[in-house]
């Protein structure tokens, strides 16, 4: 293994900076949403099952929309994009300053209240078609192109850090304030965000603009299709992650099984985003350089076995050990993965590309928070998540059998 010093020079690229600052201001924001949501429709509901729905019902419209959204990136002007969803999604964050603060004042009820909830994150699911695949395809404007790897995997990088502080920060603020105080911060955030993005000088990639959205269509899915080390990874990740989250059930887990505070809460969340974190540092100072689809497929397996370790723990460390042991496996996944799709996907088609992958994650994580919802009402929190686990396991062993070109892979 050899330390690898460059890794952190992309940071001397004035537009990859100003990008990457507004990247985490705007993920953390996202992520406060996602825990406190999860907290405050649980409290009111005591419902597993809405818990899942808070998922279903952000990734409904965005995987609906992903494949128009790709058209929509490759024919525009990505800065100008990113800017006009961020501005969209603060509007949303100003209505659900309204909607929790009539909450607190006894203006509506419960039921009301998780409606309207479920209403922003349609919406929120719209935009996120949009601004996802914007943001993964600017980055190539963005850097010289020997320095893509590294931008690729510093920008993974830093969505951990803001998933790792989002949760965090929700579990703090709402174990001290009222829940109306965390989405005003939860606004001020995006707000700079969007200030940040303001400052990209991004160059274009000329695109052939007449072109018919359904032709576009078609040609991004059997691009997808025929590159078949991106269609493995992509379907890797699909199944594993759709049964393998543990992370949907973690407001029961907290309040039930290990019966912590909100506080405590928001260090269950951020867990799984610390290992992520810790593991791609380490890849930056020192990278993966052979072997990656086999170590992808080990960490996936790794992944689901920490799954399982975590769904019969009933102590807090055991149970955050867990969580972070998860984060460092996807971590792996993550860079790998992220970076296949930057080497192995033309400029022009990076918008269409980034849609199919957001299709890929938008399936695994919220149908999976949906499915972890539903199962652990059927089964019984515990065994859905141990069974979550195990079909994690099940899914590597069969990539590694029946595609032996994922297995195989090196860059």
């Amino acid at each position: 293994m050899n330390f690898n010093k460059t890794q952190f020079q992309i940071l001397k690229v004035k537009d990859f900076k100003h990008f990457i600052l507004g990247r985490f201001l705007y993920i953390t924001a996202l992520r406060m949403v996602f825990t406190a949501f999860g907290f405050l429709v649980y409290e009111m509901t005591k419902s597993k099952i809405q818990l899942g729905l808070i998922g279903l019902s952000e990734v409904i419209p965005a995987i609906a929309l992903a494949l128009y959204a790709g058209i929509i990136v490759d024919k525009s002007n990505k800065k100008k994009l990113i800017l006009q969803a961020e501005i969209a999604y603060f509007v949303i964050c100003l209505l659900q300053i309204v909607v929790v603060y009539l909450y607190q004042q006894q203006k509506i009820n419960t039921a009301v209240t998780v409606s309207l909830f479920f209403i922003c994150m349609f919406f929120s699911g719209i935009i996120r078609s949009f601004n996802g695949p914007a943001q993964n395809a600017i980055i190539a404007q963005l850097v010289p192109k020997e320095q893509l790897i590294q931008a690729s995997t510093f920008s993974s990088l830093v969505w951990l850090t803001a998933a790792v502080t989002g949760p965090l920060l929700s579990g703090i603020f709402l174990a001290f304030f009222e829940p109306v105080v965390v989405f005003f911060i939860i606004a001020f955030l995006v707000l700079c965000s969007v200030y940040c993005k303001t400052k990209i000088n991004a160059t274009e990639v000329l695109v052939h603009k007449a072109i018919k959205n359904w032709a576009a269509i078609k040609e991004g899915i059997r691009f997808v299709l025929d590159t078949k080390i991106i269609l493995g990874a992509l379907t890797l990740d699909l199944f594993a992650v759709l049964f393998g989250g543990a992370v949907a059930m973690l407001p029961v887990y907290a309040k039930d099984i290990l019966q912590v505070n909100t506080f405590a809460l928001g260090w269950l969340n951020s867990a799984e985003y610390i290992g992520s974190f810790c593991i791609m540092i380490f890849m930056m100072i020192i990278p993966i350089q052979k072997n990656q689809g086999a170590k992808l497929l080990w960490s996936v397996a790794g992944f689901g076995a920490c799954t399982i370790l975590f769904a019969i723990s009933t102590h807090f460390w055991t149970s955050m050990l867990a969580l972070l042991a998860i984060g460092l496996f996807d971590g792996v996944s993550v860079v790998v993965r992220g970076n296949i799709l930057q080497l192995y996907t033309p400029d022009e088609m990076r918008g269409r590309v980034s849609s199919v992958n957001s299709m890929f994650i938008n399936s695994s994580n919220e149908i999976g928070q949906f499915e972890s919802g539903m199962a652990a009402a059927l089964m019984g929190t515990v065994p859905s998540v141990v069974f979550g686990g195990t079909m994690t396991i099940l899914v590597v062993i069969l990539v590694w059998v029946l595609a032996p070109s994922v297995r195989k892979l090196k860059y």
